[in-house]
C-alpha cells in the first residue's frame, strides 16, 4: 500500500548543484577536468605508502564538458537537457536518458548535490 502523503517526484525535474569544494577547470578543447582531494585516512595512508596522488583528476567527456559549467543550482535536468539538444541536436540521444545517468554517476561521486 503506497503512502498517500509521499511525494512523487520526477528525477528530470530535480535541480543539481555542483559542490563547492570541487575546483575545475576548462581546457583548450572544451574539456573539463575536475580536481579532487583524496582526503581520509585511508587516503593518507595510500599516499604514504602507495605513493597515491594527493588530487585525482576527472576529465569530462564533451557532453559532460558541456553540462557541468551550466549547472548554476536553478535550472533542472529538463533545463539542462534543452541546452544540450540545443548544442548537440541528434547527437545527444537519448537525452534524458544520458542525462539521468551523467547525473547519477555524478551523485555517486559526490560531486554534485540537489537544491531541496
Amino acid at each position: 500500500m503506497k503512502n498517500k502523503n509521499a511525494k512523487s517526484e520526477n528525477y528530470l525535474e530535480r535541480i543539481p548543484v555542483r559542490r563547492g569544494d570541487i575546483k575545475w577547470s576548462c581546457g583548450a578543447e572544451g574539456i573539463v577536468t575536475l580536481e579532487i582531494e583524496n582526503k581520509g585516512v585511508f587516503n593518507r595512508i595510500a599516499q604514504k605508502l602507495l605513493k597515491k596522488p594527493k588530487i585525482s583528476y576527472v576529465h569530462l567527456d564533451e557532453m559532460g564538458s558541456f553540462v557541468w559549467p551550466i549547472i548554476d543550482g536553478e535550472k533542472t535536468i529538463i533545463d539542462l537537457g534543452k541546452a544540450v539538444e540545443g548544442q548537440f541536436g541528434e547527437k545527444a540521444n537519448p537525452l534524458y536518458e544520458r542525462l539521468a545517468k551523467y547525473f547519477r554517476i555524478l551523485e555517486s561521486y559526490g560531486f554534485i548535490e540537489w537544491k531541496k
